[in-house]
């Protein structure tokens, strides 16, 4: 059976469809989450100002406004992680998902199952990989310093040299943190699928380009040289020293 979780964790169902609603709440309430649901994008929003969300499961296909765009309306700064899950499961889908802020894509019909796991996956992400440290002060933490640049892996914050916080979507930061890991070394795709996304690398495989180019331009300073470099035939290359400290 599995480990009741943290009742305190809301997860928002957000679909047109009541008895997938329905079925994915009862599901999920039964392993130990709070659900809220909602039929459409005012009720989400409702929702979401009623109560802080850990995560929405974000239906795609849905008359008036479609999950993609109430997925582009969020605050990325502040909205909570979003998983998408649609009966569309195109490569195309998943990258314009992916690329637009979503944490996960999950075609339907899905197993309740695997949908469990990507839920706790991408929160376990979300608060830093086991939980216990994300709340740790910062003096605590080991950073990753390059160039006038910190990256706390543990916070999930990144810092540019004039220590404006950068927003970064989950792929994107789990692209650096797999750059800076391994400096001055040229990663291959596929080592960096690996890195960055472990057993879930097959539904990111088309993504991972983008993300690439989005954390570049994000990591770009006026007069300065790319700090990621595309190294032909063969992949990336984290061109920086990196001090861990």
């Amino acid at each position: 059976m599995a480990p009741l979780l943290d009742l305190e964790t809301r997860i928002l169902i957000v679909d047109d469809d009541p008895g997938i609603r329905e079925l994915t709440a009862a599901f999920l309430t039964g392993h130990g989450y709070r659900v809220d649901v909602a039929a459409d994008g005012a009720a989400m929003r409702a929702a979401l100002d009623r109560a802080q969300v850990d995560l929405i499961v974000l239906d795609v296909m849905m008359p008036g406004e479609d999950g993609l765009t109430l997925l582009r309306a969020l605050d990325p700064a502040n909205a909570p992680p979003v998983i998408l899950h649609s009966a569309i499961g195109e490569d195309i889908d998943r990258i314009v998902g992916l690329e637009m802020g979503a944490d996960d894509y999950l075609a339907k019909p899905a197993n309740p199952r695997e949908l469990l796991a990507r839920i706790r996956s991408v929160l376990r992400r979300a608060r830093g990989g086991s939980g216990s440290g994300a709340n740790s002060p910062a003096a605590d933490r080991q950073l990753l310093r390059f160039g006038g640049w910190r990256l706390d892996p543990t916070g999930r914050q990144l810092f540019d040299p004039d220590d404006v916080l950068i927003n970064l979507s989950d792929g994107e930061f789990r692209l650096l943190i797999a750059l800076a890991e391994h400096p001055r070394r040229v990663l291959s795709r596929d080592q960096l699928l690996d890195l960055s996304r472990g057993v879930q690398a097959e539904h990111f495989d088309r993504a991972i380009d983008v993300q690439m180019s989005r954390l570049r331009r994000k990591l770009a300073r006026p007069g300065e040289a790319d700090m990621i470099r595309t190294v032909r035939n063969e992949g990336y290359l984290f061109s920086v020293d990196v001090v861990r400290r």
